[in-house]
């Protein structure tokens, strides 16, 4: 082979290189305020999924609590508990306030 031959190929595998990489590149559209409003929306459920979790997982603790001094006491051992918050219940999922409406242009 030349040295030539070589080197063409190099220069014509990094044009396809180039091209093939310059979608990677390319800038994704602004999203829509409709697009907006509906990540709005997820992250808000997912937040008060976060608290109901907890406030479930605050009720077992509860209830295991319960049942460890009920046990205890039947054995006759003196346990005192120790004293934590009350688990808050969140309510049920509301919707995040919608935008406010966007000013009208002036003419």
């Amino acid at each position: 082979m030349r040295p030539e031959g070589d080197q063409m190929r190099r220069v014509v595998g990094m044009i396809v290189l180039g091209l093939c990489t310059a979608g990677a590149f390319a800038k994704l559209p602004a999203p829509s305020d409709e697009a907006k409003a509906k990540a709005t929306e997820a992250a808000a459920k997912s937040a008060h999924a976060v608290k109901v979790d907890a406030y479930r997982l605050c009720q077992s603790m509860d209830r295991v609590a319960a049942r460890y001094l009920a046990d205890a006491k039947k054995a006759g051992k003196d346990v005192k508990p120790t004293a934590t918050p009350p688990c808050v219940d969140p309510g049920p999922f509301g919707s995040p306030p919608a935008a406010a409406a966007p000013a009208a242009k002036k003419s």
